[in-house]
């Protein structure tokens, strides 16, 4: 028996090079994409925000490229969708777990009790430490400044420009 081919190719990274900045041109020939997909991708994708030059050509950066590479994957080879790919990248970023379903269910009323019990713990603490701040600055026992006069005495004349 033969067997069949996978119907996805497996996606290999392709080597970045060692540069600072890359052209699209050179984005779509690293990435394997037409320059068009990459200008769509950056008005779909918030995080892709290539700088532009004087002239207004867009400038990569090497964690530009990564991404793009993230999100080819990602559409591509899981075959995921725009919006599915942008929530992916979310999570990635907030450094959940993107297949776990409960990283984006809204909370159990339970979990927001434990939420809100936590907070207040959280500010209890911080209003003690400020209390303990406040008196710390009041009990202390600062040197008195003298206040020196801005008035000088001036001595009675005494008939000589230069007393001795």
């Amino acid at each position: 028996m033969a067997t069949q081919p996978s119907r996805k190719p497996a996606l290999e990274s392709p080597s970045i090079p060692d540069r600072l900045y890359f052209k699209i041109g050179d984005v779509a020939r690293i990435c394997g994409l037409e320059t068009y997909v990459l200008r769509f991708w950056e008005s779909q994708f918030p995080q892709l925000k290539p700088n532009k030059s004087g002239t207004g050509q867009r400038l990569y950066r090497r964690r530009d490229v990564e991404l793009v590479l993230e999100i080819k994957r990602l559409v591509h080879g899981q075959g995921y969708t725009l919006p599915g790919a942008r929530q992916a990248l979310e999570q990635m970023q907030r450094g959940q777990n993107p297949r776990e379903p409960q990283a984006s269910l809204p909370l159990r009323s339970g979990d927001s009790g434990r939420r809100r019990d936590k907070t207040a713990a959280i500010l209890r603490q911080a209003r003690a430490e400020l209390r303990e701040i406040a008196s710390l600055l009041a009990s202390s026992d600062p040197q008195p400044q003298r206040r020196r006069s801005r008035l000088t005495a001036i001595p009675a004349p005494t008939g000589t420009l230069f007393p001795s």
